[in-house]
């Protein structure tokens, strides 16, 4: 197979060519149809994340993969050779932290992260699921508690925060959000984000119940806590800046309550795949080729990426 292997901070990806995988007891093999790119893969190679990484490098990162099961291990039940799958990581086990993930030509996964791929669900969609999906229903139907006839601030209309106001809308909310770069406002829009402003405590004219901060740059966080209504939610999901300075006057004084949410469980993709092949929810995602998994990963750092990046085809 082929692979991109991450060697430690600061260094480039390696591509290398190894042995396939083979399946063990609890375990299956697929062909790699679909790796999703993220920003905490950047992060993991500009060196803030890699400290928490549970797998030191060398590691093939990739924690969004969808594929076709090509071998199945001892003991495995409910998958068989040729099913589409994708692979639904948590904070207990992920592809590409806990063991080599999805940037490469294959990817061994433990059944128990497996989920079904609908057939109406391309494998583009189905890798961005299994994390801007995921984590984004998360924060925002999990930690954010939301109920119908909520107003919910989303900040931050990348992949993540775009995928969650589009969820918050299926959800009967009344969504606004923050996103400086206007270029993300149309397509915010067309999601049924009511309006969009530039900075994040222009949302406290909406008097909102829930604002879910999606870029976690210190200054957003401060400013969601300043903008939503008193008694109000403010989830923390983004990881701009691993640290932040906020105003514990307005936390206080206004009973705001402060919630960090990370990732999500496999209920919450499947949430998201059921929307998907409804036809509800299409998350905005460009394909690239395997060759170009690096070149992806320095285009997220340079910012600008609207929606998701994903590999495509590999297997």
């Amino acid at each position: 197979m082929k692979a991109w292997l991450f060697t430690g901070a600061h260094q480039p990806l390696e591509e290398i060519e190894r042995e396939d995988p083979r399946a063990g007891p609890g375990e299956v093999v697929i062909a790699v149809h679909g790796s999703g790119l993220c920003h905490s893969d950047v992060g993991r190679m500009d060196g803030t994340l890699t400290p928490y990484m549970p797998k030191k490098p060398p590691i093939i990162l990739g924690h969004e993969v969808a594929g076709v099961v090509i071998e199945a291990g001892p003991g495995v039940a409910g998958f068989a050779v040729g099913d589409r799958v994708v692979a639904s990581g948590t904070q207990e086990y992920c592809p590409g932290r806990n063991s080599d993930g999805g940037y490469a030509t294959r990817c061994l996964l433990p059944v128990r992260s497996l989920l079904q791929l609908p057939d109406s669900v391309s494998f583009v969609q189905g890798a961005a699921a299994t994390d801007a999906g995921q984590t984004s229903h998360h924060a925002v139907m999990v930690a954010g508690e939301l109920a119908a006839g909520q107003r919910v601030g989303i900040v931050g209309l990348g992949g993540l925060g775009m995928t969650g106001a589009r969820i918050a809308v299926l959800a009967g909310a009344e969504v606004y959000g923050a996103e400086p770069r206007e270029e993300a406002w149309d397509a915010a829009r067309a999601q049924g984000v009511r309006e969009v402003v530039r900075g994040v405590t222009e949302l406290a004219q909406y008097e909102l119940d829930l604002i879910v901060d999606f870029a976690g740059f210190g200054d957003t966080t401060a400013g969601a806590i300043t903008a939503v209504r008193p008694g109000g939610l403010v989830v923390q999901v983004g990881l701009g800046r691993t640290e932040a300075t906020i105003p514990t006057m307005q936390l206080v004084a206004k009973a705001v309550t402060l919630r960090g949410s990370a990732g999500g469980t496999a209920q919450d993709t499947s949430a998201v795949l059921a929307h998907m092949a409804n036809g509800d929810l299409t998350i905005e995602a460009s394909a690239i080729s395997f060759e170009d998994i690096p070149e992806g990963l320095d285009r997220l750092q340079r910012g600008g990426v609207v929606g998701r990046i994903v590999a495509e085809p590999m297997g």
